[in-house]
C-alpha cells in the first residue's frame, strides 16, 4: 500500500501509521492551517450566537413547563366544569405524559440524525394549536379534553429529546454544568409560572378556558426566535471529535450499547423516582392545599366555578425560588466537590433525594394542623428535590457518546415517565377516591383520602436515593469509556502528532 501525498481525498482525514509527525492528523481534526485561520468554535456557533441559542432554548423550555402546568392551577374548576372526580383528574396528566413518551424514540431517533432546529419547530407549532384548541371544548365531551392532552405530549416531546443534545454539542465540562443549569431552571420556574398564570387568568377573566389561551400566543414567539436565532452545531465537534469522524451506527445497535451502560440505567431509574414525586404535587398539591383550608375552616367549599383561592399562586411562587435554588444550589455544589470527588454529581442527586423525603412527608401531614408549617416543609422538600435536574441532564451527556445522546435522551423520557409521572397522578387519584368510598362524603373525608395517598411520595424518593446511590459505583468507568469512544475489550493505538499522543480507535488508522 502506498504512502505518498496523492492519495484521495477521502482518505484525507485518516491518520497514516508511517507519516512524520508534522504530518500526522488526528482522525477528525481539520488542518492546522485551517485551524489558524479560523477562530470559530468546533462547533461552528460562535460564542455570542451560542449564548443566544441557549436563552431561546431556556425561554421555550419555560414555556414547555408552563403550558404542562397551567391546567394543574385551575384543575377544580375544570373537575366541576366537566364534573369528574379525582381518578379522571389524574388522568389528564397520565394521558400527556403517556403520548410525551411514547413519541420521545421517534424523535430522538431524528433528533440524532437531522436537523434538529426544524424538528423542534414543527413540534412547538402543533402543541400550540392543539393547546387552543382544547379551550373551546364543551363540558359534555371530557374525552376530547383527554384526545388533545395527549396531543399536546407528541409535540412536546419533539424538543425536550433534543435541546439538551444541542447544549451539550456547544459546550463542554464546567460551562455544560453551568448551561444546563440554566437550560433546567426553566423546569420549576415556568411550571410554577404555569400555576401563577392559570390562577391569575382565572382571577381576571372568572373562567378557566382563557388560561390555556396564554401559551400559544407565547408558541408562536418561541418558533420564530428558533428560526432567527438558533444555529444548528457540529455533533460531537467541542469534544475534538468532527462530525465526519462520529460514526452513526443503527438504532438497535444504540439500543443494545446504552442497555449496557450501567450509570445511564441507574441515573435514570433514580430520575424515575423524581418524576413521580414531581408529577403528583405538581397536580394535587394545589387541590391537596385547597382541600386543606376547607378543613381548617379559613376558606368556603367550593361547589361551583370558578373556585377561586390563593393556593395555586402560592404553590407556584415557592415552586419557583425553590427551582432557582435547588438547581443552583445542586450545581454549584456538585462542581465544587467534583474536584476531590468525581463521584460527587450521582452523591449529590443521592442527598437530595433522601433529604427530601421527610420534609414532604411532614407537610402532608402538618396539612390539618398548619398552612404555615405545610408550605414551610414544601420549600423545602422541593429545594432538595430541584438539586437533581441539572445534575441528572450532564451526567447522561458526559456517560454517552454524541451520536447516541437524542436516543439516550428519549429512553430516559420513557423509563421516567412511564414508571414515573405518567401513573402518578392517576395513581395518586386512584387510590384517593377508592379511601374515600369506603365511608360517607364529606369534606373532611375528601381531604384526608388525598392525604394518605400521598403519603406515597415520600417513600418513593427514598427508593429514588438508592438508585443515585447505586449510581455512584459506576459513572468514573463509565465516562471514561464515553470520553474516549471505544468499546471495552477496543484497544486504541497511540499516533504522535506533535509531541503528543492522541488515543484513536484501530479501525480508524490507516494500515
Amino acid at each position: 500500500m502506498s504512502f505518498s501525498r496523492s492519495q484521495p481525498d477521502s482518505l484525507a482525514d485518516t491518520a497514516p501509521f508511517l507519516s512524520q509527525p508534522d504530518e500526522t492528523e488526528v482522525v477528525g481534526e481539520r488542518p492546522t492551517e485551517t485551524q489558524d485561520l479560523d477562530d470559530m468554535p468546533p462547533s461552528g456557533v460562535s460564542k455570542r450566537r451560542a449564548w443566544l441559542c441557549v436563552a431561546v432554548l431556556c425561554y421555550v423550555n419555560l414555556l414547555n413547563y408552563m403550558d404542562r402546568f397551567t391546567v394543574a392551577g385551575v384543575l377544580p374548576d375544570i373537575e366541576n366544569f366537566f364534573n369528574i372526580g379525582d381518578s379522571n383528574s389524574g388522568l389528564l396528566q397520565t394521558v400527556f405524559i403517556c403520548s410525551y413518551m411514547v413519541l420521545a424514540p421517534v424523535f430522538g431517533y431524528l433528533g440524532d440524525r437531522y436537523n434538529r432546529k426544524y424538528i423542534m419547530c414543527v413540534g412547538i407549532l402543533f402543541w400550540s394549536a392543539v393547546t387552543l384548541g382544547s379551550s373551546y371544548i364543551p363540558k359534555e365531551h371530557f374525552w376530547l379534553l383527554l384526545l388533545t392532552r395527549g396531543l399536546v405530549g407528541v409535540g412536546e416531546a419533539s424538543y425536550s429529546t433534543i435541546a439538551p443534545t444541542i447544549i451539550a454539542d456547544l459546550y463542554v465540562a464546567d460551562q455544560r454544568s453551568r448551561m444546563l443549569s440554566i437550560f433546567y431552571f426553566a423546569i420549576p420556574v415556568g411550571s410554577g409560572l404555569g400555576y401563577i398564570v392559570g390562577s391569575s387568568v382565572l382571577k381576571q377573566t372568572n373562567d378557566w378556558h382563557w388560561a390555556l389561551r396564554v401559551t400559544p400566543a407565547l408558541g408562536l414567539l418561541a418558533v420564530v426566535l428558533l428560526l432567527l436565532v438558533l444555529k444548528e452545531p457540529k455533533r460531537g465537534a467541542v469534544e475534538e471529535r468532527s462530525e465526519r469522524s462520529v460514526v452513526h451506527t443503527s438504532w438497535m445497535e444504540d439500543l443494545r450499547a446504552l442497555s449496557k451502560n450501567t450509570s445511564f440505567i441507574l441515573s435514570s431509574l433514580g430520575f424515575t423516582s423524581v418524576a413521580f414525586v414531581t408529577g403528583s404535587l405538581a397536580l394535587w398539591a394545589p387541590a391537596f392545599l385547597l382541600r386543606a383550608r376547607v378543613v381548617l375552616g379559613n376558606l368556603k367549599p367550593c361547589l361551583t366555578e370558578p373556585c377561586i383561592s390563593d393556593d395555586s399562586l402560592i404553590f407556584g411562587v415557592i415552586t419557583c425560588i425553590t427551582g432557582i435554588l435547588g438547581v443552583g444550589l445542586g450545581v454549584e455544589v456538585s462542581r465544587r466537590l467534583r474536584i476531590k470527588n468525581p463521584r460527587a454529581d450521582p452523591l449529590v442527586c443521592a442527598t437530595g433525594m433522601l433529604m427530601s423525603a421527610p420534609f414532604l412527608f411532614l407537610a402532608i401531614i402538618c396539612a390539618e394542623s398548619s398552612t404555615v408549617a405545610t408550605y414551610a416543609f414544601i420549600f423545602l422538600g422541593e429545594t432538595f428535590l430541584s438539586l437533581n435536574w441539572a445534575i441528572v441532564a450532564d451526567i447522561l451527556l458526559y456517560v454517552v457518546v454524541p451520536t447516541r445522546r437524542s436516543t439516550a435522551e428519549a429512553l430516559q423520557i420513557i423509563v421516567s415517565h412511564l414508571l414515573g409521572d405518567a401513573g402518578s397522578p392517576y395513581l395518586i387519584g386512584t387510590i384517593s377516591d377508592s379511601i374515600r368510598s369506603r365511608s360517607p362524603d364529606s369534606f373532611l373525608w375528601q381531604f384526608k383520602s388525598l392525604q394518605y395517598s400521598l403519603l406515597l411520595c415520600s417513600f418513593v424518593a427514598v427508593i429514588g436515593g438508592g438508585f443515585f446511590l447505586s449510581t455512584a459505583l459506576f459513572v468514573e468507568r463509565d465516562r471514561t469509556l464515553a470520553q474516549n469512544q471505544t468499546q471495552i475489550g477496543d484497544e486504541p493505538i497511540v499516533v504522535p502528532k506533535r509531541g503528543r499522543s492522541k488515543k484513536v480507535p484501530v479501525s480508524s488508522v490507516l494500515i
